[in-house]
């Protein structure tokens, strides 16, 4: 087995996050999942937001696991790649500056995940060559809603009052 493929797994952090809003604004809800090294859980997390729309509930979640980032990094080293996976196809295209962000609301939300990945020094980059060449850097990715189901029980679970799962 070679060495190189092994430290390098355990150089990333996959969060999976997920936002939703029964309504269209209403109640809203986040969830986010770090697995570390080889898919270890490392961290799970979910709370209602108030009232919100689905796309400020899907930022809200990524504002939660860079916060849990910043702490994270204030006793550990991050890892040299953070990759956050999303299911929401629109707020990755704006995180990855393939689309505008023309709302204002969103507008001030991206601000905050701008700042936070400042706070935390990571980078920005989505090709894969380019981000495996940094260090600390994030990636903002789509995945279809079926391969995001942990956050999005998460997300379930804080709406419907019930314990996180």
């Amino acid at each position: 087995m070679n060495n190189n493929t092994n430290r390098e797994k355990d150089t990333e952090f996959s969060i999976y996050c997920d936002g939703g809003a029964r309504g269209n604004p209403g109640p809203a809800a986040i969830g986010f999942v770090v697995r570390g090294a080889e898919g270890k859980p490392m961290h799970r997390e979910a709370r209602e937001i108030g009232k919100a729309t689905n796309n400020m509930a899907e930022y809200q979640a990524v504002i939660a696991a860079l916060e849990w980032l910043a702490k994270y990094k204030t006793t550990n080293s991050l890892p040299r790649e953070i990759r956050v996976f999303l299911d929401s196809r629109l707020v990755v295209n704006q995180l990855n500056g393939m689309f505008r962000v023309k709302d204002a609301k969103l507008k001030g939300l991206t601000l905050r995940v701008r700042e936070l990945e400042r706070a935390s020094g990571l980078t920005v980059g989505n090709e894969e060559l380019f981000v495996s060449k940094r260090e600390n850097a994030v990636s903002y990715e789509a995945i279809p809603r079926e391969m995001n189901t942990e956050a999005d029980s998460l997300v379930n679970a804080a709406l419907d009052k019930l314990p996180i799962p």
